[in-house]
């Protein structure tokens, strides 16, 4: 037993990845074999943000505070500055007269193909520049691995368009020119190993002409200016609350505006990947099941209509925040549903509960067989369970149900674990004004109408009837 709580632990510590589970999907009622493929296939990123702006601008400082800030995801930092061409001999010997700023002196095209790869899910090296030896090291890469988000930094990733267009965020640092010189200088002279007066030079020579010849006119490409670089709390600030939503959001909940999943975390992957695991034992699926569950209730809670109220707190003063929702009532479908009725009861105190039963036979098939309805549902709001939500029918027949016991339709929100891009399509097209709450998206259903990846007979695993 304890070599098993170790192996939990140890899941829950490195479990990390953005919040649903798979790629894009056919919106077709099922997919071939080839989803199986699709389900492991590498995700790609959801942002990757290019980082531009004059030398010492502050860009490094900018994105360091990004990735500080975002440190619950994936994040790499990849710098044009490593894909400076190596000089050969001869440039070697006039290397002071060598423009190390102009577009020219960068291996572009190697660039665009590590980043490409990056934005497919693949892992690259990125060379290693020596600026003493003004060479790449031979026999030594920096390996970066896939993530989340991917930053692009230097001062020329705004000029080539190719490099432009891979980019879904792009960020110019403006730096005064003085501050920029002063922190040139104390750069390149501690950390390149060079002279005052060669800095001084190359500046006047290459740098500053170079910055007003093509970074200058780059400028026009950005998103978000950064004035004051890495002083600028508010800017960055509001930079990652952006990568933060995007990241967050998957490409159906752009689609319909009324599907909302809850936003994740390391503890919720890895919860996720706990329940998914075939080998999980019963008592672990449903506890770390029951936690999930309790998330995606008091997310949905959180959907519902609230009154402004004022109470007088013990030291006598007032205090002004809302009323929940009075009206009410939870309907879970047999008998998946069932296993999220504990969650709703410990988040609402006497909250009632109906039941419907939707017999399976085959997909098409449906036929409801059993519903137990409050007598006043339609004067409630109502939380429908079921923690998976796979083609849509059976969830189609219990909202059309609701609706015809006088439910409006706005009054209903469908909570579940996890949500096939197939059902959310089926359920979403047919109502749109009902809100559907989920914790996963997942890839798609197979050609048995199975969620993929999924996790599943969700009632048999929790129930204990799967043997």
């Amino acid at each position: 037993m304890p070599e098993e709580t170790n192996s939990i632990d140890y899941i829950m510590e490195k479990a990390s990845g953005p919040h649903f589970s798979g790629l894009r999907s056919p919106t077709a009622a099922s997919v071939s074999s080839s989803a199986f493929a699709d389900a492991n296939a590498p995700r790609q990123p959801f942002v990757i943000a290019g980082v531009s702006g004059g030398t010492a601008s502050g860009k490094t400082t900018v994105c360091d505070m990004i990735i500080q800030q975002l440190h619950d995801h994936r994040v790499v930092l990849v710098n044009q500055d490593s894909f400076y061409r190596g000089l050969n001999t001869e440039e070697l010997k006039r290397v002071h007269e060598y423009n190390f700023d102009h577009p020219d002196a960068f291996d572009t095209e190697q660039l665009l193909e590590c980043v490409e790869k990056l934005k497919s899910g693949q892992s690259v090296q990125v060379p290693i520049y020596d600026f003493k030896q003004h060479r790449r090291s031979s026999d030594s890469f920096r390996q970066v691995n896939a993530s989340d988000v991917i930053i692009l930094e230097g001062i020329l990733v705004f000029h080539d368009q190719r490099v432009r267009n891979l980019m879904n965020m792009k960020i110019f640092v403006d730096t005064d020119a003085d501050v920029r010189l002063a922190r040139r200088i104390r750069r390149d002279t501690v950390e390149r190993g060079r002279d005052v007066n060669s800095v001084l030079e190359q500046y006047a020579k290459f740098v500053k002409p170079a910055f007003d010849d093509f970074v200058l006119p780059s400028k026009k490409y950005a998103d978000v200016i950064i004035p004051r670089g890495g002083d600028n709390h508010v800017a960055i600030d509001l930079i990652v609350q952006h990568i933060r939503t995007k990241l967050g959001e998957h490409d159906l909940c752009k689609i319909y505006p009324n599907v909302y999943v809850i936003q994740s975390t390391f503890q919720i992957r890895g919860m996720h990947t706990l329940i998914r695991d075939r080998d999980i034992s019963k008592h672990d699926f449903v506890f770390y099941s029951d936690r999930l569950i309790r998330l995606v209730v008091e997310h949905g809670l959180g959907h519902l209509p609230f009154t402004e109220k004022q109470v007088i707190t013990p030291t006598a003063s007032i205090y002004t925040g809302v009323d929940f929702c009075k009206k009410l009532c939870g309907v879970s479908i047999i008998r998946s549903g069932e296993s999220m009725e504990n969650a709703l009861r410990a988040c609402c105190k006497g909250i009632k509960i109906g039941k419907i039963l939707i017999h399976r036979d085959g997909d098409d098939g449906k036929q409801l067989i059993y519903e137990k309805l409050p007598k006043d549902i339609s004067e409630r709001h109502v939380l429908l369970l079921d923690p998976v939500l796979g083609t849509g029918n059976s969830a189609n027949q219990a909202i059309e149900l609701l609706i015809q016991k006088g439910v409006p339709e706005s009054h209903i929100i469908f909570l579940n674990l996890i949500s096939a891009p197939e059902g959310i399509h089926c359920v979403c097209k047919r109502f749109p004004s009902l809100k559907i709450v989920t914790s996963e998206i997942d890839v798609a259903l197979n050609e048995e109408f199975r969620v993929i990846p999924g996790m599943g007979e969700f009632g048999d695993r929790y129930f204990g009837t799967d043997d």
